[in-house]
């Protein structure tokens, strides 16, 4: 189950369980829309893959025991312990590359 992960690693902003503007990983890393478009380009720093939209999962049990109130999101803050410039450097040398083929 995704850990609904609470903030973008990236510049810290809030993304609660409804977010759209969630993005994730394989690894569920964690970032803002703006960040993976304007600093990522869909490369995550930490391990090179893509993202895609973060589902969302549902505030209210539409179904017995599933939702938000069963399964909460976390509440565990992360931020990339990688440099700025470190993570630029990281993201021009494999963003050509489609991530199905990284």
């Amino acid at each position: 189950m995704l850990e609904l992960r609470p903030n973008c690693e990236l510049c810290d902003r809030d993304l609660p369980p409804w977010s759209a503007d969630a993005r994730i990983c394989t690894y569920e890393c964690t970032f803002c829309a703006d960040c993976v478009d304007a600093i990522l380009e869909n490369v995550c720093p930490n391990c090179g893959g893509g993202f895609e939209k973060r589902p969302i999962r549902p505030r209210e049990s539409y179904r017995p025991g599933v939702g938000l109130q069963q399964h909460p999101a976390s509440t565990k803050r992360i931020n990339t312990r990688r440099s700025r410039e470190e993570i630029v450097s990281f993201v021009q040398g494999v963003k050509d590359i489609a991530p199905e083929g990284r």
